[in-house]
């Protein structure tokens, strides 16, 4: 009886050694790549996201309403612009209300609360933020300790072609500030600050100059998620007054310490695009014996009591202000406050230019101003 079991035992192991394999299960097809954005050939752009699970899907995109997306069988969710004029727009997607960056493009729109990606619908050469066959200028980027804010942060410098450390011509300045919830590369990153000088300079449209821009947080915690300045007065206050205190205390004598430019009022200009529009207006309207160029795109959170934040201005700046150019969207939110503050420098005698044009609060607006705004410089 024991030798039948050991034979049953040895044949079913030699049956266990010969017996075909279990055929492995077939793997699923691999899912074919998608495609975001794609530009098409009339400038529409068709935009993409595999999202099987989700219910609602839009699209966020810069200069536009919400436009909603429709998921085929493989569940990837599309869009298709109507045909956009050349530009750069940024964009997201809003999966169930929930704000989603595009995984299949890797060009992205730095900001310090609410990162989203870029897409270029490219233009013909004239337009002033297309890379050209020209000259280019130089980005440099430096770090600093601040004594007056108490944190390490940074500027960029645009130096223009041929500009030499060694030589003894010396540049004039332009301090070009960014917006709330931008940090300090926002003009190079979103606004092609250095590829629109490249061009205006290369056409001899614009001085060849140097453009600084630095961050324009004098209270750093301004741009936290849980604490905003339109519900702390004391906190934009601060904010303000410390960027100004930096910004004449500290960034501009590293300047001009630091580069050859030119250190007189009639070689400074400022500008800046919403909170640092108005940046720029608090602090060169009061510092005209520092700049005689002062510019503000679509400013906002600007105080409203004129007289007490610009104590000293009146018809005098006029013979000390080279320029003084105050623009907006008019679908800009702003459009209403930026009307009224002219009106008040108006009633002041302070003579203003007044620009306003298409658009809404976004880049598609201030790279077109900032064309507009620099070749009036330094003439």
């Amino acid at each position: 009886m024991k030798l039948a079991i050991g034979f049953l035992s040895l044949a079913a192991l030699a049956f266990s050694q010969t017996a075909p394999p279990e055929p492995a299960p077939a793997r699923p097809a691999p899912r074919p790549p998608v495609i975001s954005p794609e530009v098409n050939a009339d400038h529409s752009v068709t935009f993409r996201l595999r999202a099987p699970n989700a219910k609602v899907v839009n699209l966020s995109l810069e200069g536009s309403k919400a436009m909603p997306m429709e998921k085929d069988e493989s569940g990837v969710w599309s869009v298709t612009t109507p045909p956009l004029e050349p530009d750069y727009y940024g964009y997201s997607f809003q999966a169930d209300g929930v704000s989603l960056m595009d995984p299949g493009n890797s060009s992205i729109k730095p900001n310090l609360l609410n990162l989203s990606n870029k897409v270029h619908v490219p233009g013909p050469s004239s337009l002033p933020w297309e890379v050209n066959d020209v000259p280019h200028g130089v980005i440099q980027h430096h770090f600093y300790k601040s004594a007056i804010v108490g944190d390490q942060r940074d500027y960029f410098v645009y130096t223009p072609p041929g500009y030499d450390a060694r030589a003894k011509v010396r540049y004039p300045v332009l301090y070009l500030l960014h917006g709330m919830s931008d940090d300090a590369s926002a003009w190079v990153e979103c606004g092609q600050a250095n590829i629109i000088l490249d061009n205006l300079i290369a056409q001899g449209k614009a001085k060849p100059m140097l453009v600084v821009m630095t961050l324009g947080y004098g209270a750093p915690e301004i741009v936290s998620r849980t604490r905003r300045a339109g519900n702390d007065p004391a906190l934009s206050t601060r904010n303000y007054e410390r960027f100004r205190d930096s910004l004449l205390g500290e960034v501009i004598p590293m300047i001009e310490k630091d580069y050859r430019v030119k250190t007189d009022r009639q070689s400074r200009a400022i500008t800046g695009l919403s909170m640092g529009g108005y940046e720029s207006e608090f602090v060169g309207l009061n510092a005209i014996d520092r700049f005689a160029w002062i510019g503000a795109f679509s400013a906002g959170g600007r105080a409203t009591d004129y007289d007490a934040v610009f104590p000293k201005l009146d018809s005098k700046a006029n013979s000390e202000l080279k320029l003084l150019w105050i623009a907006c969207g008019t679908e800009d939110g702003l459009i209403a406050g930026n009307r009224k503050f002219r009106e008040w420098l108006k009633g002041k005698g302070i003579k203003v230019t007044e620009v306003e044009t298409p658009g809404a609060h976004s880049w598609l607006v201030w790279r077109r101003n900032l064309s507009n705004f620099t070749p009036l410089l330094f003439r």
